[in-house]
């Protein structure tokens, strides 16, 4: 591998491993904010219409918006069949996590019966068995000649995350054993990926970084923990303008998050007039600073938006 090689696959390991808490964070928020006992009698219509006028005429807008941007800037003509399977699995890559919020919406009015009655000790086990069948049971294939039935644990994926984070709002753990668990989970994906990779070859790079991985699951619960001890108060009067800021980005996080993928790949085809990606400057520069461009224009795009009327409900 050449040097520049070698510069984007660690710029690439170690930013790539910092960024996987953030997918879990997202889920273990939706949990916290939809499981809470006292929703549990809202009625099917009202949760429904409410997540309704969150997500769906957004979700149908983008979804034209990147239909074009397919046809149009990557060349690919759209037929019946690419129309239809776009809308299955969606028009674009960044799609999956909407179907994944669609996945949880229709499974929470159930869910929040459920843990409305059962006790702590009950959730407990349940999330015990997700830890294992999700992160422990895939550490077999790593010895090779082992592998257990799936069938066995069949609790795992985003459902654990979902319930974690509604379970987490009454744990209480030491600041210093979540920044522990944060860091050490955030340098076993780096340094795990490099050993991995090193000693099983490429088709195990994924593993460390999966946010099913033991090490992620422990840093993005840390983490989840770490900022629930953020108080909005204290925050508003340490740093007014920062928050005033987190308070815009929050606002905005939907449709930011939908627009973003055309930032990013304008900035690196250079439809901007010039061109940014890990092979045109150092990589460790370049990640970052793709990423606050990124949020920078798309904040500079949405915000106007949202002042002309009926087009905030549009784009989210």
């Amino acid at each position: 591998m050449s040097p520049k090689g070698v510069e984007i696959w660690w710029a690439s390991n170690v930013y790539d491993s910092i960024a996987r808490v953030c997918i879990p964070l997202f889920v273990m928020l939706a949990g916290a904010l939809l499981l809470q006992p006292c929703k549990a009698d809202e009625p099917l219509r009202r949760f429904y219409r409410k997540r309704w006028d969150r997500l769906g005429l957004p979700v149908i807008f983008w979804s034209i918006i990147y239909f074009a941007w397919t046809a149009l800037v990557d060349g690919k003509a759209l037929t019946l069949q690419s129309v239809v399977q776009g809308i299955l699995t969606g028009p674009y890559y960044q799609f999956w996590f909407i179907y994944l919020l669609i996945g949880l919406y229709l499974l929470t009015p159930i869910l929040r019966v459920a843990l409305k009655y059962a006790n702590r000790h009950v959730l407990k086990y349940m999330l015990m068995v997700w830890f294992v069948g999700t992160a422990v049971l895939p550490l077999l294939t790593l010895l090779g000649s082992y592998y257990l039935n799936a069938n066995v644990f069949i609790f795992t994926g985003w459902l654990g995350y979902y319930i974690l984070g509604a379970y987490l709002m009454q744990v209480e753990i030491k600041r210093s054993v979540l920044y522990a668990g944060l860091i050490g989970g955030l340098l076993w994906a780096i340094a795990g990926s490099y050993i991995i990779v090193a000693t099983l070859g490429e088709r195990f790079s994924q593993f460390f970084y999966d946010g099913f991985s033991v090490n992620i699951i422990v840093a993005s619960a840390s983490l989840f923990l770490l900022l629930l001890q953020v108080s909005p108060q204290q925050l508003q009067i340490k740093y007014p303008r920062g928050n005033r800021v987190l308070r815009t980005i929050s606002a905005n996080t939907l449709p930011i998050f939908l627009f973003h993928v055309i930032v990013l790949e304008s900035l690196q085809r250079g439809f901007l007039g010039f061109t940014l990606s890990i092979t045109s400057i150092n990589s460790f520069i370049a990640i970052p600073l793709s990423a606050a461009l990124t949020l920078l224009i798309g904040l500079a795009v949405i915000v106007p938006l949202k002042r002309i009327p009926y087009v905030k409900r549009l784009i989210g």
